[in-house]
């Protein structure tokens, strides 16, 4: 599957006018519900997005030079988790209208740094350095991940749609980093055989021979990754040495 960048941002924006449409004239009480993420409010998770948009402007634009670990170096140490809590911690308390135009300049913000932008650079970011690429797929997942939260806190089911096929690849692709975080190695390379929501293939193969096989619907797999599923709650199936430690690692966030 290939994939250019100009496809991935036009998903990003695809992705933003989803939330956008889920946000725009919510009343007070809205923006005050509780989401899947533990004590954060639907604001609160607003908030969280604009702040880690803010980071990317920042790690594109040079005002950041060095991994940040979300925090650009401030605050106690701990887990990007840690740090993303404390960043919402700190700065929660605006209204919902408030919390809503900042993500809204954040987002354009970023989505208008990629014209004529060299999409090979590298870039810091949380953990390391990333190409421009790698880093819209990025922002693209966690979007898509905190549009989920946002609709689960409104009652509102979203249909998956084909925008989660480069979720889908990045999680594929960071697989040997998210081993890595956990201790542990890969036996060989890693294929996905997925099912698109419109029942296209996304195929997901690597160079050398696969030794573990995933297969399954492509939105379920990115809902694993997101945290939001676990793998006994899908129809996912997978085969090979690695076959459950992926399914329990595979991620698409740092």
């Amino acid at each position: 599957m290939q994939v250019t960048v100009h496809e991935i941002v036009a998903a990003l924006a695809a992705q933003d006018d989803e939330l956008a449409g889920l946000l725009t004239g919510r009343d007070a009480d809205a923006w005050r519900l509780p989401t899947p993420c533990v004590g954060w409010t639907v604001a609160d998770v607003v908030l969280h997005v604009a702040q880690t948009n803010e980071l990317a402007i920042a790690c594109v634009d040079g005002t950041v030079t060095e991994p940040s670990g979300l925090s650009g170096g401030e605050g106690p140490a701990g887990t990007v988790d840690d740090a993303a809590a404390l960043m919402v911690e700190q700065e929660r308390g605006a209204s919902g209208p408030e919390v809503l135009e900042r993500w809204r300049r954040a987002a354009e913000g970023f989505l208008g740094l990629f014209d004529g932008a060299d999409l090979h650079r590298r870039v810091p970011w949380v953990t390391g350095h990333l190409s421009l690429h790698t880093l819209v797929a990025t922002r693209l997942s966690e979007t898509w991940i905190h549009t989920t939260d946002v609709a689960d806190a409104f009652g509102v089911s979203l249909e998956p749609t084909e925008r989660l096929r480069h979720v889908a690849r990045l999680a594929w692709r960071t697989l040997p980093y998210a081993f890595s975080r956990s201790g542990k190695q890969l036996s060989g390379p890693v294929e996905l055989d997925l099912r698109g929501p419109d029942g296209d293939a996304w195929e997901l193969v690597p160079d050398e021979p696969a030794v573990t096989t995933v297969r399954g619907e492509g939105a379920e797999l990115c809902l694993v990754a997101a945290r939001r599923l676990t793998p006994a709650e899908t129809s996912l199936r997978a085969e090979g040495p690695d076959a459950d430690a992926v399914l329990e690692l595979v991620r698409t966030y740092a």
